[in-house]
């Protein structure tokens, strides 16, 4: 049983750190690319296919399909109340993305609620990952 539990919080570890990291590296790669891409301010499907095939926006895109799944297995073994909070790492990183990688101003009142986050994280990550027993 202990090992069962180890292994468990191990699993949810490792899928957390991919979930947050696909998150933040997907959106800053999709964010990087349509900033590269220009305004898509037509209605033709070509700007938007053009767009799409910008490296950028196709390593992001695919980030976040690896993001989805993997936020989708997580969520198979692990309470809700446990993965949003947890993963919610994921906003203060992509604040930190956009603010260096993006060169995007952050205000005050922004860094405040960074570090809100921050905290909520701390205090939800010491508990466990699932309090109710295998529905199978």
């Amino acid at each position: 049983m202990e090992a069962e539990s180890s292994r468990l919080h191990l699993k949810t570890r490792v899928f957390t750190v991919i979930v947050v990291l696909s998150n933040v590296l997907g959106n800053a790669s999709l964010g990087w690319g349509l900033r590269r891409a220009g305004r898509l301010l037509s209605f033709s499907p070509l700007v938007y296919l053009e767009a799409f095939l910008n490296p950028w926006v196709l390593m992001g895109v695919s980030l976040l399909i690896l993001w989805l799944l993997s936020h989708m297995a997580l969520l198979s073994w692990a309470d809700l109340s446990y993965v949003l909070p947890v993963t919610s790492i994921g906003y203060v990183l992509v604040a930190l993305a956009g603010r260096f990688l993006l060169h995007e101003a952050i205000s005050a009142p922004r860094w405040a609620g960074i570090l809100l986050i921050v905290l909520g994280v701390a205090l939800v990550g010491r508990t466990v990952p699932r309090t109710t027993g295998a529905s199978r």
